[in-house]
Protein backbone atom coordinates (compact mmCIF):
# COMPACT_ATOMS: atom_id res chain seq x y z
CA UNK A 1 0.00 0.00 0.00
CA UNK A 2 1.17 3.51 -0.74
CA UNK A 3 3.62 2.45 -3.46
CA UNK A 4 3.87 4.17 -6.82
CA UNK A 5 3.08 2.34 -10.05
CA UNK A 6 6.78 2.02 -10.83
CA UNK A 7 7.34 0.26 -7.53
CA UNK A 8 4.85 -2.44 -8.55
CA UNK A 9 7.04 -3.64 -11.39
CA UNK A 10 8.32 -6.53 -9.30
CA UNK A 11 4.87 -8.16 -9.12
CA UNK A 12 4.41 -11.44 -10.95
CA UNK A 13 2.10 -11.37 -13.93
CA UNK A 14 2.63 -7.63 -14.46
CA UNK A 15 3.53 -6.13 -17.83
CA UNK A 16 4.97 -2.64 -17.92
CA UNK A 17 6.49 -0.13 -20.32
CA UNK A 18 10.10 0.96 -20.18
CA UNK A 19 10.84 4.49 -21.28
CA UNK A 20 13.56 5.28 -23.80
CA UNK A 21 15.94 6.47 -21.09
CA UNK A 22 15.34 3.58 -18.68
CA UNK A 23 17.85 0.71 -18.58
CA UNK A 24 16.62 -2.56 -20.02
CA UNK A 25 16.91 -5.73 -17.94
CA UNK A 26 19.60 -8.17 -19.00
CA UNK A 27 20.87 -11.55 -17.93
CA UNK A 28 19.92 -15.23 -18.05
CA UNK A 29 16.50 -14.53 -16.55
CA UNK A 30 15.46 -12.32 -19.50
CA UNK A 31 14.22 -13.57 -22.89
CA UNK A 32 14.42 -10.97 -25.64
CA UNK A 33 11.56 -11.34 -28.11
CA UNK A 34 11.64 -10.11 -31.71
CA UNK A 35 10.82 -6.42 -31.68
CA UNK A 36 7.41 -5.00 -32.44
CA UNK A 37 8.68 -3.67 -35.75
CA UNK A 38 10.01 -7.11 -36.69
CA UNK A 39 6.83 -9.03 -35.87
CA UNK A 40 4.72 -6.53 -37.81
CA UNK A 41 6.83 -6.98 -40.93
CA UNK A 42 7.92 -10.62 -40.68
CA UNK A 43 5.55 -13.51 -40.00
CA UNK A 44 8.46 -15.78 -39.09
CA UNK A 45 9.40 -13.29 -36.38
CA UNK A 46 5.79 -13.29 -35.17
CA UNK A 47 5.83 -17.09 -34.98
CA UNK A 48 9.14 -17.06 -33.10
CA UNK A 49 7.76 -14.52 -30.64
CA UNK A 50 4.79 -16.80 -29.97
CA UNK A 51 7.02 -19.83 -29.48
CA UNK A 52 9.29 -18.07 -27.01
CA UNK A 53 6.38 -16.62 -25.03
CA UNK A 54 4.62 -19.98 -24.65
CA UNK A 55 7.77 -21.66 -23.39
CA UNK A 56 7.76 -19.22 -20.46
CA UNK A 57 4.36 -20.10 -18.97
CA UNK A 58 5.52 -22.32 -16.10
CA UNK A 59 5.62 -19.92 -13.12
CA UNK A 60 8.36 -21.97 -11.45
CA UNK A 61 10.93 -21.48 -14.22
CA UNK A 62 9.53 -18.71 -16.43
CA UNK A 63 11.82 -15.82 -17.30
CA UNK A 64 10.95 -12.21 -17.98
CA UNK A 65 10.04 -11.32 -21.55
CA UNK A 66 11.40 -8.17 -23.16
CA UNK A 67 10.18 -6.72 -26.45
CA UNK A 68 11.47 -3.50 -27.99
CA UNK A 69 8.94 -1.00 -29.34
CA UNK A 70 10.95 1.65 -31.11
CA UNK A 71 13.08 3.42 -28.50
CA UNK A 72 10.90 2.04 -25.71
CA UNK A 73 10.22 -1.54 -24.57
CA UNK A 74 7.64 -3.75 -22.88
CA UNK A 75 8.56 -6.13 -20.07
CA UNK A 76 6.35 -9.05 -19.02
CA UNK A 77 7.10 -10.59 -15.64
CA UNK A 78 6.79 -14.34 -15.01
CA UNK A 79 3.24 -15.62 -14.32
CA UNK A 80 1.79 -15.62 -10.82
CA UNK A 81 2.50 -18.67 -8.71
CA UNK A 82 -0.38 -21.15 -8.39
CA UNK A 83 -2.67 -20.71 -5.41
CA UNK A 84 -2.45 -23.23 -2.60
CA UNK A 85 -5.57 -25.08 -1.49
CA UNK A 86 -5.88 -22.81 1.55
CA UNK A 87 -5.66 -19.74 -0.70
CA UNK A 88 -8.26 -21.19 -3.06
CA UNK A 89 -10.60 -21.83 -0.13
CA UNK A 90 -10.10 -18.29 1.11
CA UNK A 91 -10.90 -16.78 -2.30
CA UNK A 92 -14.00 -18.88 -2.88
CA UNK A 93 -15.13 -18.52 0.72
CA UNK A 94 -15.63 -14.77 0.43
CA UNK A 95 -19.24 -13.59 0.89
CA UNK A 96 -20.23 -13.37 -2.77
CA UNK A 97 -23.86 -12.54 -3.48
CA UNK A 98 -24.05 -14.96 -6.46
CA UNK A 99 -26.21 -12.32 -8.13
CA UNK A 100 -25.67 -10.14 -11.22
CA UNK A 101 -24.43 -6.60 -10.74
CA UNK A 102 -27.26 -4.26 -9.64
CA UNK A 103 -26.71 -2.17 -12.78
CA UNK A 104 -28.50 -4.90 -14.77
CA UNK A 105 -31.68 -4.27 -12.82
CA UNK A 106 -34.43 -6.81 -13.47
CA UNK A 107 -33.18 -7.72 -16.95
CA UNK A 108 -32.72 -11.40 -17.70
CA UNK A 109 -29.10 -12.35 -18.42
CA UNK A 110 -28.90 -15.63 -20.39
CA UNK A 111 -25.24 -16.24 -19.50
CA UNK A 112 -26.02 -15.85 -15.81
CA UNK A 113 -28.89 -18.33 -16.03
CA UNK A 114 -26.43 -20.95 -17.27
CA UNK A 115 -23.92 -20.58 -14.43
CA UNK A 116 -25.90 -19.29 -11.46
CA UNK A 117 -26.21 -22.76 -9.90
CA UNK A 118 -22.77 -24.04 -10.87
CA UNK A 119 -19.79 -24.59 -8.57
CA UNK A 120 -16.18 -24.19 -9.63
CA UNK A 121 -13.98 -26.73 -7.89
CA UNK A 122 -10.61 -25.95 -9.51
CA UNK A 123 -8.63 -23.59 -11.73
CA UNK A 124 -6.10 -24.15 -14.49
CA UNK A 125 -5.76 -26.74 -17.24
CA UNK A 126 -2.80 -28.84 -18.36
CA UNK A 127 -4.43 -29.87 -21.65
CA UNK A 128 -2.56 -27.25 -23.66
CA UNK A 129 -5.09 -27.05 -26.52
CA UNK A 130 -3.66 -24.58 -29.01
CA UNK A 131 -6.99 -22.82 -29.66
CA UNK A 132 -7.57 -22.14 -25.95
CA UNK A 133 -6.10 -19.38 -23.78
CA UNK A 134 -6.98 -20.83 -20.36
CA UNK A 135 -3.30 -21.45 -19.66
CA UNK A 136 -2.62 -17.74 -20.14
CA UNK A 137 -5.44 -16.83 -17.74
CA UNK A 138 -5.31 -19.52 -15.06
CA UNK A 139 -2.08 -21.43 -15.56
CA UNK A 140 -1.23 -25.00 -16.47
CA UNK A 141 -0.92 -26.19 -12.87
CA UNK A 142 -4.21 -27.37 -11.35
CA UNK A 143 -5.32 -25.46 -8.26
CA UNK A 144 -8.09 -27.25 -6.38
CA UNK A 145 -10.42 -26.28 -3.56
CA UNK A 146 -10.84 -28.53 -0.56
CA UNK A 147 -13.95 -30.73 -0.43
CA UNK A 148 -15.13 -28.78 2.63
CA UNK A 149 -14.98 -25.49 0.73
CA UNK A 150 -16.98 -26.90 -2.19
CA UNK A 151 -19.62 -28.47 0.06
CA UNK A 152 -20.03 -25.26 2.04
CA UNK A 153 -20.79 -23.39 -1.16
CA UNK A 154 -23.37 -26.00 -2.14
CA UNK A 155 -24.96 -25.67 1.29
CA UNK A 156 -25.22 -21.91 0.85
CA UNK A 157 -26.84 -22.45 -2.54
CA UNK A 158 -29.31 -24.95 -1.09
CA UNK A 159 -30.33 -22.42 1.56
CA UNK A 160 -31.48 -19.99 -1.13
CA UNK A 161 -35.30 -20.16 -1.47
CA UNK A 162 -34.97 -19.83 -5.25
CA UNK A 163 -32.70 -22.88 -5.53
CA UNK A 164 -34.55 -25.74 -7.28
CA UNK A 165 -32.32 -28.54 -6.05
CA UNK A 166 -30.14 -28.92 -9.15
CA UNK A 167 -26.46 -28.02 -9.22
CA UNK A 168 -25.93 -27.30 -12.92
CA UNK A 169 -22.19 -28.00 -12.90
CA UNK A 170 -19.45 -29.23 -10.62
CA UNK A 171 -16.29 -28.48 -12.55
CA UNK A 172 -14.00 -25.84 -13.95
CA UNK A 173 -12.02 -25.37 -17.17
CA UNK A 174 -12.11 -29.17 -17.37
CA UNK A 175 -14.47 -31.39 -15.39
CA UNK A 176 -12.08 -34.16 -14.40
CA UNK A 177 -8.73 -32.63 -13.47
CA UNK A 178 -9.60 -32.07 -9.81
CA UNK A 179 -6.50 -32.45 -7.58
CA UNK A 180 -4.40 -33.79 -10.47
CA UNK A 181 -0.79 -32.66 -10.34
CA UNK A 182 2.66 -33.78 -11.34
CA UNK A 183 3.83 -36.46 -8.92
CA UNK A 184 7.37 -35.05 -8.94
CA UNK A 185 7.33 -31.41 -7.79
CA UNK A 186 11.02 -30.99 -8.56
CA UNK A 187 10.37 -32.03 -12.17
CA UNK A 188 7.25 -29.87 -12.41
CA UNK A 189 9.33 -26.87 -11.33
CA UNK A 190 11.62 -27.12 -14.36
CA UNK A 191 9.27 -28.63 -16.97
CA UNK A 192 8.60 -26.64 -20.15
CA UNK A 193 6.21 -29.08 -21.75
CA UNK A 194 3.15 -27.26 -23.11
CA UNK A 195 0.74 -30.13 -22.45
CA UNK A 196 0.81 -32.87 -19.84
CA UNK A 197 -1.45 -35.07 -21.99
CA UNK A 198 -0.24 -34.55 -25.56
CA UNK A 199 1.03 -36.33 -27.57
CA UNK A 200 0.73 -38.84 -24.73
CA UNK A 201 -0.18 -38.58 -21.07
CA UNK A 202 2.97 -37.86 -19.08
CA UNK A 203 3.98 -40.80 -16.90
CA UNK A 204 4.58 -38.40 -14.00
CA UNK A 205 1.07 -36.94 -14.10
CA UNK A 206 -1.18 -38.04 -11.27
CA UNK A 207 -4.49 -39.07 -12.84
CA UNK A 208 -6.31 -40.49 -9.82
CA UNK A 209 -10.04 -39.71 -10.04
CA UNK A 210 -10.63 -40.89 -6.47
CA UNK A 211 -10.83 -37.43 -4.83
CA UNK A 212 -13.22 -36.24 -7.54
CA UNK A 213 -15.45 -39.31 -7.21
CA UNK A 214 -15.70 -38.81 -3.46
CA UNK A 215 -16.51 -35.12 -3.92
CA UNK A 216 -19.27 -35.96 -6.41
CA UNK A 217 -20.81 -38.42 -3.96
CA UNK A 218 -20.72 -35.95 -1.09
CA UNK A 219 -22.13 -33.15 -3.25
CA UNK A 220 -25.23 -35.06 -4.30
CA UNK A 221 -25.79 -36.20 -0.69
CA UNK A 222 -26.20 -32.64 0.59
CA UNK A 223 -29.63 -31.73 2.01
CA UNK A 224 -31.76 -29.88 -0.51
CA UNK A 225 -29.81 -31.20 -3.51
CA UNK A 226 -31.72 -33.43 -5.91
CA UNK A 227 -29.23 -33.62 -8.75
CA UNK A 228 -25.63 -32.64 -9.45
CA UNK A 229 -24.81 -32.37 -13.14
CA UNK A 230 -21.44 -32.23 -14.84
CA UNK A 231 -21.55 -29.63 -17.61
CA UNK A 232 -17.85 -28.77 -17.90
CA UNK A 233 -15.93 -30.53 -20.64
CA UNK A 234 -14.74 -34.07 -19.93
CA UNK A 235 -11.14 -34.85 -20.76
CA UNK A 236 -11.88 -38.18 -22.40
CA UNK A 237 -8.37 -39.64 -22.35
CA UNK A 238 -8.21 -39.13 -18.59
CA UNK A 239 -11.74 -40.40 -17.94
CA UNK A 240 -11.02 -43.66 -19.74
CA UNK A 241 -8.32 -44.38 -17.17
CA UNK A 242 -10.95 -44.63 -14.43
CA UNK A 243 -13.87 -47.01 -15.11
CA UNK A 244 -15.19 -46.13 -11.66
CA UNK A 245 -15.37 -42.45 -12.61
CA UNK A 246 -17.19 -43.35 -15.82
CA UNK A 247 -19.76 -45.38 -13.89
CA UNK A 248 -20.25 -42.64 -11.30
CA UNK A 249 -20.58 -39.99 -13.99
CA UNK A 250 -23.04 -41.94 -16.13
CA UNK A 251 -25.23 -43.16 -13.26
CA UNK A 252 -25.63 -39.93 -11.36
CA UNK A 253 -24.34 -36.85 -13.15
CA UNK A 254 -25.58 -36.86 -16.75
CA UNK A 255 -28.90 -35.26 -17.57
CA UNK A 256 -29.49 -37.32 -20.72
CA UNK A 257 -26.78 -35.65 -22.80
CA UNK A 258 -23.06 -35.39 -22.06
CA UNK A 259 -21.03 -32.74 -23.85
CA UNK A 260 -17.60 -33.75 -25.08
CA UNK A 261 -15.16 -31.97 -27.38
CA UNK A 262 -13.24 -34.21 -29.78
CA UNK A 263 -13.01 -31.10 -32.05
CA UNK A 264 -11.93 -33.01 -35.19
CA UNK A 265 -10.93 -36.45 -36.47
CA UNK A 266 -8.13 -35.61 -38.89
CA UNK A 267 -4.78 -36.60 -37.31
CA UNK A 268 -2.93 -33.59 -38.71
CA UNK A 269 -5.53 -31.15 -37.41
CA UNK A 270 -5.67 -32.88 -34.03
CA UNK A 271 -1.88 -32.70 -33.76
CA UNK A 272 -2.02 -28.96 -34.42
CA UNK A 273 -4.75 -28.66 -31.78
CA UNK A 274 -2.84 -30.84 -29.30
CA UNK A 275 -5.92 -33.02 -28.93
CA UNK A 276 -6.04 -36.83 -28.63
CA UNK A 277 -6.76 -38.95 -31.69
CA UNK A 278 -10.08 -40.04 -33.13
CA UNK A 279 -9.68 -43.47 -31.55
CA UNK A 280 -9.81 -41.91 -28.10
CA UNK A 281 -13.24 -40.43 -28.82
CA UNK A 282 -14.49 -43.72 -30.26
CA UNK A 283 -13.30 -45.68 -27.22
CA UNK A 284 -14.85 -43.16 -24.85
CA UNK A 285 -18.12 -43.36 -26.78
CA UNK A 286 -18.19 -47.14 -26.45
CA UNK A 287 -17.43 -46.96 -22.72
CA UNK A 288 -20.13 -44.31 -22.25
CA UNK A 289 -22.77 -46.37 -24.05
CA UNK A 290 -21.87 -49.52 -22.12
CA UNK A 291 -22.02 -47.70 -18.80
CA UNK A 292 -25.36 -46.14 -19.76
CA UNK A 293 -26.82 -49.53 -20.66
CA UNK A 294 -25.53 -51.00 -17.39
CA UNK A 295 -27.23 -48.15 -15.53
CA UNK A 296 -30.47 -48.74 -17.44
CA UNK A 297 -30.38 -45.26 -18.95
CA UNK A 298 -30.75 -43.96 -22.48
CA UNK A 299 -28.14 -41.23 -22.73
CA UNK A 300 -26.28 -39.61 -25.57
CA UNK A 301 -23.01 -37.89 -26.29
CA UNK A 302 -23.10 -34.37 -27.71
CA UNK A 303 -19.75 -33.88 -29.47
CA UNK A 304 -18.39 -30.47 -30.35
CA UNK A 305 -16.34 -29.92 -33.49
CA UNK A 306 -14.50 -26.94 -34.92
CA UNK A 307 -14.61 -25.88 -38.56
CA UNK A 308 -11.87 -23.88 -40.30
CA UNK A 309 -9.23 -24.51 -37.64
CA UNK A 310 -5.70 -24.02 -39.00
CA UNK A 311 -4.74 -27.19 -40.84
CA UNK A 312 -8.34 -28.13 -41.58
CA UNK A 313 -8.66 -28.58 -45.33
CA UNK A 314 -11.82 -29.20 -47.31
CA UNK A 315 -10.88 -32.87 -47.64
CA UNK A 316 -10.42 -33.13 -43.86
CA UNK A 317 -13.86 -31.62 -43.27
CA UNK A 318 -15.45 -34.02 -45.75
CA UNK A 319 -13.94 -36.94 -43.84
CA UNK A 320 -15.32 -35.45 -40.63
CA UNK A 321 -18.77 -35.19 -42.21
CA UNK A 322 -18.55 -38.85 -43.24
CA UNK A 323 -17.54 -39.78 -39.70
CA UNK A 324 -20.55 -37.95 -38.32
CA UNK A 325 -22.91 -39.69 -40.72
CA UNK A 326 -21.50 -43.17 -40.14
CA UNK A 327 -21.75 -42.75 -36.38
CA UNK A 328 -25.17 -41.12 -36.33
CA UNK A 329 -24.08 -37.74 -34.97
CA UNK A 330 -26.03 -34.67 -36.00
CA UNK A 331 -24.46 -31.74 -34.16
CA UNK A 332 -26.90 -28.94 -33.52
CA UNK A 333 -24.21 -26.51 -32.40
CA UNK A 334 -20.89 -26.20 -34.20
CA UNK A 335 -17.96 -23.87 -33.77
CA UNK A 336 -16.32 -21.76 -36.43
CA UNK A 337 -12.71 -21.14 -35.47
CA UNK A 338 -12.09 -17.61 -34.23
CA UNK A 339 -8.50 -16.66 -33.36
CA UNK A 340 -8.15 -15.52 -29.75
CA UNK A 341 -5.35 -13.40 -28.28
CA UNK A 342 -2.23 -15.33 -27.23
CA UNK A 343 -3.45 -18.65 -28.68
CA UNK A 344 -0.94 -20.73 -30.59
CA UNK A 345 -3.66 -21.40 -33.16
CA UNK A 346 -4.21 -17.65 -33.54
CA UNK A 347 -0.54 -17.29 -34.43
CA UNK A 348 -0.90 -20.07 -37.01
CA UNK A 349 -4.00 -18.40 -38.42
CA UNK A 350 -2.14 -15.11 -38.83
CA UNK A 351 1.18 -16.43 -40.09
CA UNK A 352 0.24 -19.68 -41.83
CA UNK A 353 3.06 -21.31 -39.84
CA UNK A 354 3.33 -23.74 -36.97
CA UNK A 355 5.28 -21.55 -34.51
CA UNK A 356 7.23 -24.52 -33.13
CA UNK A 357 8.28 -26.16 -36.39
CA UNK A 358 7.95 -23.13 -38.71
CA UNK A 359 6.32 -25.46 -41.23
CA UNK A 360 3.55 -23.97 -43.42
CA UNK A 361 -0.03 -24.77 -42.41
CA UNK A 362 -3.14 -24.43 -44.55
CA UNK A 363 -5.55 -21.82 -43.18
CA UNK A 364 -9.10 -21.23 -44.45
CA UNK A 365 -9.37 -17.44 -44.24
CA UNK A 366 -11.81 -16.51 -46.99
CA UNK A 367 -15.43 -16.36 -45.93
CA UNK A 368 -16.50 -18.59 -48.82
CA UNK A 369 -14.10 -21.34 -47.69
CA UNK A 370 -15.18 -21.04 -44.07
CA UNK A 371 -18.83 -21.28 -45.08
CA UNK A 372 -18.18 -24.53 -46.92
CA UNK A 373 -16.37 -26.06 -43.95
CA UNK A 374 -19.07 -25.04 -41.53
CA UNK A 375 -21.84 -26.36 -43.77
CA UNK A 376 -20.14 -29.77 -43.94
CA UNK A 377 -20.49 -30.14 -40.17
CA UNK A 378 -24.26 -29.88 -40.64
CA UNK A 379 -24.57 -31.53 -44.03
CA UNK A 380 -27.96 -32.94 -43.05
CA UNK A 381 -29.65 -29.54 -42.84
CA UNK A 382 -31.57 -28.61 -46.00
CA UNK A 383 -30.41 -25.00 -45.82
CA UNK A 384 -26.81 -26.21 -46.20
CA UNK A 385 -27.48 -28.36 -49.27
CA UNK A 386 -26.01 -26.06 -51.90
CA UNK A 387 -22.91 -25.18 -49.84
CA UNK A 388 -22.26 -28.88 -49.17
CA UNK A 389 -22.72 -29.69 -52.85
CA UNK A 390 -20.31 -26.92 -53.83
CA UNK A 391 -17.76 -28.26 -51.33
CA UNK A 392 -18.06 -31.83 -52.63
CA UNK A 393 -17.79 -30.73 -56.25
CA UNK A 394 -14.82 -28.52 -55.46
CA UNK A 395 -13.07 -31.46 -53.78
CA UNK A 396 -13.96 -33.84 -56.61
CA UNK A 397 -16.09 -36.01 -54.30
CA UNK A 398 -19.03 -36.56 -56.65
CA UNK A 399 -19.31 -40.05 -55.16
CA UNK A 400 -20.82 -38.48 -52.05
CA UNK A 401 -23.72 -36.94 -53.99
CA UNK A 402 -26.61 -39.33 -54.52
CA UNK A 403 -28.49 -42.03 -52.65
CA UNK A 404 -25.64 -44.32 -51.56
CA UNK A 405 -25.00 -45.25 -47.94
CA UNK A 406 -22.10 -42.82 -47.64
CA UNK A 407 -23.63 -40.03 -49.69
CA UNK A 408 -23.90 -36.82 -47.74
CA UNK A 409 -26.60 -35.22 -49.89
CA UNK A 410 -29.06 -36.43 -52.54
CA UNK A 411 -28.48 -35.79 -56.23
CA UNK A 412 -31.42 -33.42 -56.44
CA UNK A 413 -31.98 -30.62 -53.93
CA UNK A 414 -34.93 -31.20 -51.60
CA UNK A 415 -37.76 -28.71 -51.64
CA UNK A 416 -36.71 -27.35 -48.24
CA UNK A 417 -33.24 -26.54 -49.62
CA UNK A 418 -34.69 -24.57 -52.52
CA UNK A 419 -37.03 -22.69 -50.22
CA UNK A 420 -34.18 -21.89 -47.83
CA UNK A 421 -32.09 -20.53 -50.70
CA UNK A 422 -35.02 -18.43 -51.89
CA UNK A 423 -35.53 -16.99 -48.42
CA UNK A 424 -31.85 -16.09 -48.14
CA UNK A 425 -31.91 -14.43 -51.55
CA UNK A 426 -34.99 -12.43 -50.69
CA UNK A 427 -33.48 -11.36 -47.38
CA UNK A 428 -30.23 -10.34 -49.07
CA UNK A 429 -31.99 -8.19 -51.67
CA UNK A 430 -34.90 -6.96 -49.61
CA UNK A 431 -35.60 -3.26 -49.94
CA UNK A 432 -35.75 -0.72 -52.73
CA UNK A 433 -35.53 -2.73 -55.95
CA UNK A 434 -37.81 -3.61 -58.80
CA UNK A 435 -38.61 -7.16 -57.68
CA UNK A 436 -40.60 -5.72 -54.77
CA UNK A 437 -43.53 -4.89 -57.08
CA UNK A 438 -44.91 -7.63 -59.33
CA UNK A 439 -45.86 -5.39 -62.28
CA UNK A 440 -45.49 -1.86 -63.64
CA UNK A 441 -49.25 -1.30 -63.60
CA UNK A 442 -49.49 -2.19 -59.92
CA UNK A 443 -46.53 0.04 -59.14
CA UNK A 444 -48.16 3.00 -60.90
CA UNK A 445 -51.41 2.36 -59.07
CA UNK A 446 -49.55 2.22 -55.75
CA UNK A 447 -47.95 5.60 -56.37
CA UNK A 448 -51.19 7.23 -57.49
CA UNK A 449 -53.14 5.95 -54.50
CA UNK A 450 -50.34 6.68 -52.03
CA UNK A 451 -50.29 3.13 -50.69
CA UNK A 452 -47.45 2.06 -48.35
CA UNK A 453 -45.86 -0.03 -51.09
CA UNK A 454 -45.23 2.99 -53.31
CA UNK A 455 -41.64 3.48 -52.19
CA UNK A 456 -40.72 -0.02 -53.28
CA UNK A 457 -41.95 0.43 -56.85
CA UNK A 458 -39.49 -0.21 -59.64
CA UNK A 459 -41.39 2.18 -61.97
CA UNK A 460 -41.63 5.67 -60.50
CA UNK A 461 -43.51 8.42 -62.34
CA UNK A 462 -41.79 11.77 -62.08
CA UNK A 463 -38.29 10.51 -62.67
CA UNK A 464 -36.50 11.19 -65.96
CA UNK A 465 -36.49 7.52 -66.84
CA UNK A 466 -40.21 7.35 -66.19
CA UNK A 467 -40.90 10.31 -68.49
CA UNK A 468 -38.86 8.71 -71.25
CA UNK A 469 -40.83 5.50 -70.86
CA UNK A 470 -44.14 7.38 -70.97
CA UNK A 471 -43.04 9.19 -74.14
CA UNK A 472 -42.41 5.91 -75.92
CA UNK A 473 -45.88 4.58 -75.27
Amino acid sequence: AGESVKQLRDLRGVAYRLGASEPRPEGPDVIVLPSYEEVVQDKYAFAEMTRLAHLETNPHNARRLLQAHGREAVVVNPPALPLSQAEMDRVYGLPYTRKPHPSYGSRRIPAYEVVKNSVQIMRGCFGGCTFCSITAHEGRIIQSRSPQSVLQEIQRMAADPQFKGVVSDLGGPTANMYQMRCTRPEVEARCRRLSCVHPTICKLLGTDHGPLIELMRQARAQPGVRKVLIASGIRMDLARRSPQYMQELVRHHVGGHLKVAPEHIDPNVLALMKKPGKEDFEEFGRAFREASRAAGKQQYLVPYFIASHPGSTLDAMIELALFLKRNGYRPDQVQDFIPSPFDIAACTYHTGLDPFTKQPVYVAKHLRDRKLQRALLQFFKPENYFEVRRALEQAGRHDLIGNGCDCLIPAHPPKAAIEARRRRAQAAFAGDHYHAVPSRAKAKHAVQTGSPGAKQAGYRPGRKTARRRDGKR
